[in-house]
Formats: C-alpha cells, structure tokens, sequence
C-alpha cells in the first residue's frame, strides 16, 4: 500500500471514529508500527489530524473528507456564488483565452457573460460545455475520466491534456482554504486537473464563498500566492498577508 493510500486510509477511520491509536491503525493497515507513526507525523504537519501521545484525533473543525454532488452544490450560498460569479465574469475580455474549472460558483459565471463575447473557453466541466456552446461561445472541452457526482473531467490524462495551453485567465473553485495548506478538494484526479491549469495560466482566480476559509480537504492543488481570491466576506487578515483577496460587496 503507497503513502497516499494510507493517508486517505487513515483520513477515513479518523473520520468516522474521530480518535485512532497507533497500534489499532498498525493492524488495520498491515504495517509497521515506525510506518504509521510517520504517517501519522506526516499528515500532522499538513493541520488536518492532532498527532497525540499513543494516535492521532481529527481536526474535525476544518477537516472535510467528502464532497457534495453538484446539485447539492448548486442550492448552497446561492447568493453569494453568484456575486462572485458576476464579479469574475467581468474580468473576461474579446481577446482572453480563458480556463473554467468545473464548479458551480464558475459555471454562474457564464450567465453574466455579454452575448458578443468572443473569448475562446477551455473547460472540465460537462455543464459548462453544454452551457457555453448553447450560448454561442466557443468552448472546448478537454478529455479524460468523466466524474458523475461533479460532471468533471477529472484525471492525469486530463491534465497532460492540458499541457499544450497558454491560458491568459483561469477560474477555478475550491473546498477549502487554509494559510498551510492553501487550495485543497478531496479527489486528488481532480486535484491533478487543477494544478495542470493553474501552472498553464498568466492569471488564477479562485472563486470561494467565505465559507471555504479555514476548511481543508484530502489534496492541496496550489499554495495560496497563486491566485487572486473572490469571495464575499472579508477573510482572517493571515490569508490578506499570503494572497491578493477581492471582498465583492
């Protein structure tokens, strides 16, 4: 079993016992006991778990293990994702070449769109093809292994497609936000496809409803300095220090 595996592994029984001992983990996962104490070590430093004398508890306060599917998604902080989204649509010009991530607050996004927009779009999300395209802009979609519960096009051949772009903007969500961890989501395919545009891009923004600050997920996808930050309520002034952060009013 590969560090990762045992990490997520061990996420998981966090996650449902809340406190796990070393010796109950070093059975469970059939390795050493020097294995799982520098697992454990490991994923301290990440913030996500409390190393504690003889275990591990879960940082349970920041800590997130799942998703919700999109359509859970897209009844939560309505409000609020859609200033984000009409903010971040105003920042896209005739001559942008832009990367939209998969994403409910991104996918608002292409309703603040002017019609005569001609920017060229490069997506993951299915949602946001089918949108673009209905609307008469020019999108493309890149390919890979389709996920149902994000309609994402998530996955290592996903991101070397993604290689061959020079982006002058991308937007991107986020499940989570922390100063050591920066950008995190649980799905590390998807986290895969995230990093490959963010590195493939002149500007990042990070669309994040201020309920994202001070949550961590499974994989960080890019450090904090990496983009520009649009959310709705002014966060703790430790991320101000780290990142460029738009407060839409």
């Amino acid at each position: 079993m590969f560090n990762p595996e045992r990490h997520e592994l061990i996420l998981s029984i966090l996650n449902e016992k809340g406190a796990v001992s070393v010796a109950e983990l070093t059975e469970t996962l059939g390795v050493s006991e020097s294995t799982v104490r520098r697992d454990l070590v490991e994923l301290s430093e990440t913030g996500v778990i409390n190393k504690v004398h003889g275990g591990a508890t879960l940082n349970k306060r920041q800590f997130i293990l799942t998703e919700d599917t999109v359509d859970d998604k897209r009844e939560k902080n309505i409000c609020e994702k859609r200033k984000i989204a009409e903010y971040a649509a105003k920042h896209i010009t005739d001559s942008d070449f832009v990367y939209l991530d998969a994403g409910t607050s991104t996918l608002f996004m292409i309703d603040y769109l002017p019609k005569d927009l001609k920017a060229t779009f490069v997506t993951n999300g299915i949602s946001h093809a089918k949108l673009l395209s209905k609307r008469n802009y020019k999108a493309v979609i890149i390919g890979g292994q389709l996920k149902s519960t994000t309609e994402a096009v998530i996955g290592l051949s996903a991101a070397n497609n993604l290689q061959s772009y020079n982006f002058t903007k991308a937007f991107f969500g986020t499940n989570g936000i922390t100063e050591n961890q920066g950008y995190s989501t649980p799905d590390s395919d998807e986290a895969f496809v995230k990093s490959a545009a963010i590195n493939r891009s002149f500007v990042s923004y990070v669309l994040a409803d201020s309920s994202k600050f001070g949550k961590v997920s499974s994989v960080s996808f890019a450090t904090l300095d990496r983009a520009c930050i649009i959310t709705d309520k002014k966060p703790e002034s430790i991320f101000e220090k780290l990142t460029v952060v738009k407060v839409v009013d």
